[in-house]
């Protein structure tokens, strides 16, 4: 099987791309619920993930550009496919249409979870102004007396 080094990278970025999935989805659930800390804890693992995702990216570049040396055909899926074996070929590009639904769904869940944050940061800076806008009037339940800075501890 001359695909056989592709096919083992193909299984091992879908593999990794499933449990990156699940921690996106775990990152989702932690956004809607405004658990700080559990989105704090979960960024190192998704950082690790897709610097993994980018290793296995660039191993079946290479992977592709020698077997399509090896067949003596252009470094393309296509080429290399229709060079192939037809059983070969099916199982090469059964798993990389696999490859293309779980990187669009990948995909996906990372826009939405930064759609969440960005969503989250607009919420928090837009109640941090009102904040301000409430200290700085000189009547109300939240008034100071005397114009100050709001965000710095006058304390300290």
């Amino acid at each position: 099987m001359k695909s056989r080094e592709l096919q083992r990278i193909f299984w091992d970025w879908l593999s990794t791309a499933e449990r990156l999935n699940r921690s996106l989805a775990e990152q989702q659930a932690a956004l809607t619920l405004r658990d700080v800390a559990r989105v704090e804890s979960i960024q190192p693992e998704l950082e690790t993930m897709m610097a993994h995702m980018k290793r296995i990216d660039e191993q079946a570049v290479a992977s592709t550009q020698s077997l399509a040396g090896e067949l003596d055909v252009m470094p393309s899926l296509r080429s290399i496919v229709d060079a192939l074996n037809p059983a070969e070929a099916k199982q090469l590009e059964t798993l990389s249409k696999r490859i293309e639904i779980v990187g669009k769904n990948v995909q996906d869940r990372v826009a939405l979870n930064r759609k969440l944050i960005e969503n989250e940061m607009g919420y928090v800076g837009g109640t941090l102004a009102l904040l301000a806008k409430v200290a700085q009037q000189s009547q109300g339940q939240f008034s100071t007396g005397v114009p100050s800075s709001v965000l710095v501890d006058t304390v300290a």
